[in-house]
């Protein structure tokens, strides 16, 4: 039996600062070789010892959910059958209202969020939540000592993207957050093509997260206002390839951005239609763009100087050469939102401190900070 390393063994030196830790896997030689997961040791708190069990019972991490929303049952449905993660207990403002959530998981629901965060048997919060409450609730967490999870956007702020990162990196836990196209087929395979240098020095990065859902949204939800949902499909949508551009061009230098209601109902503070343009950190340039009342699309396009890869949708590659030969791919579905969650599990089980590298986290809310304030003021700002 391996033991994993406790939130305190994780601790990384006060005076360091947070480490890269993105998708590198763990060294191979201090893990089983069987598939692990992770539960409490008999005899143990579970917060004081976490062990991989590879034969017999196997063992997960507990988790509770805050937000019930369709969001919070997609993500717990997801890992209904998992082996690495499970969610075993609700967080809403009226219980009542989820007495479904109960019947369908076995997981209670409770109304203080304080609560689980006590509560000796939950190692682990989700946090389906609106925007603003994130910063808070992710600090609550890691003083409590639970590892946590929580849906994009991090933050709204850099300020306190920089102080979710810097509390959790304090109280040695484990930080994930929810994009789940990470985990895109033909994402994984675009990133791993890139990085083989197949495309050649990434030049340019297009993007495009649109579809219907602003037509769902009712006046007065939180996702219907201004204050949850600056510069229209951004948070929704728009953070999902922003991160993705990240990933394949850099940091983000510089935005100018443009946002506005174009056919929403007045009744609906949010705007349905933004365009930004990019200029990264190592000189590439980008667009994004974002509709929130038209057909679905999902598409990526990166140019490099020795050709280019466009991926449509979670499963489609297309790839031309600057000789004229191409490729198009159509790669097997995969529940994405089940990959995002075992990653975090995985993640607590092999001791790292977050999942998405921390700089790309902090960069990403940045540009979005950056891309509200260009949105408001019509002008290029730069991303601090």
């Amino acid at each position: 039996m391996i033991r994993a390393r406790s939130p305190e063994e994780g601790r990384r030196p006060e005076s360091g600062a947070a480490a890269s830790c993105g998708d590198t896997a763990p060294d191979s030689a201090s893990l089983p070789s069987k598939r692990a997961s992770f539960g409490a040791h008999p005899g143990y708190g579970i917060r004081d010892v976490l062990t991989f069990t590879v034969e017999g019972e196997i063992t997960m991490l507990n988790a509770a959910l805050h937000g019930l929303g369709r969001w919070g049952n997609r993500l717990t449905d997801s890992v209904k059958a998992s082996t690495k993660i499970r969610i075993v207990k609700g967080v809403s403002r009226d219980p009542s209202r989820h007495a479904e959530f109960t019947q369908k998981y076995g997981a209670a629901v409770v109304a203080d969020y304080a609560e689980v965060l006590r509560d000796p048997q939950i190692q682990a919060v989700v946090l389906a939540t609106p925007h603003t409450q994130h910063h808070a609730q992710i600090i609550a967490a890691a003083q409590a000592g639970k590892y946590v999870f929580v849906e994009k956007p991090l933050t709204l702020k850099r300020a306190h993207a920089e102080e979710a990162v810097e509390a959790c990196r304090k109280a040695g836990v484990t930080l994930g957050i929810g994009f789940n196209r990470r985990h895109a087929p033909a994402f994984v395979e675009m990133r791993r093509r890139i990085a083989a240098g197949d495309i050649g020095q990434v030049l340019h990065v297009e993007a495009n997260f649109s579809g219907p859902s602003g037509w769902q949204l009712k006046p007065g939800a939180w996702r219907a206002t201004r204050a949850e949902s600056p510069a229209g499909g951004m948070t929704p949508r728009g953070v999902h390839t922003l991160d993705a551009m990240i990933q394949l061009a850099g940091p983000v230098a510089e935005v100018c951005a443009h946002s506005s209601r174009r056919a929403l109902a007045a009744d609906i503070e949010v705007d349905d239609t933004t365009a930004i343009l990019f200029r990264f950190a190592n000189g590439a340039t980008g667009q994004l763009t974002t509709i929130t009342v038209t057909g679905e699309l999902w598409r990526v396009h990166v140019f490099g100087s020795k050709g280019w890869l466009e991926m449509r949708g979670d499963t489609g590659l297309e790839f031309l050469g600057n000789d004229g030969k191409g490729e198009r791919l159509a790669l097997p579905a995969v529940d994405k939102e089940q990959l995002t969650l075992e990653a975090f599990a995985d993640a607590v089980a092999a001791g790292k401190p977050c999942v998405v590298p921390p700089e790309e986290a902090i960069n990403g809310v940045a540009a979005l900070e950056a891309i509200i304030a260009s949105a408001d003021s019509g002008k290029p700002v730069i991303v601090r």
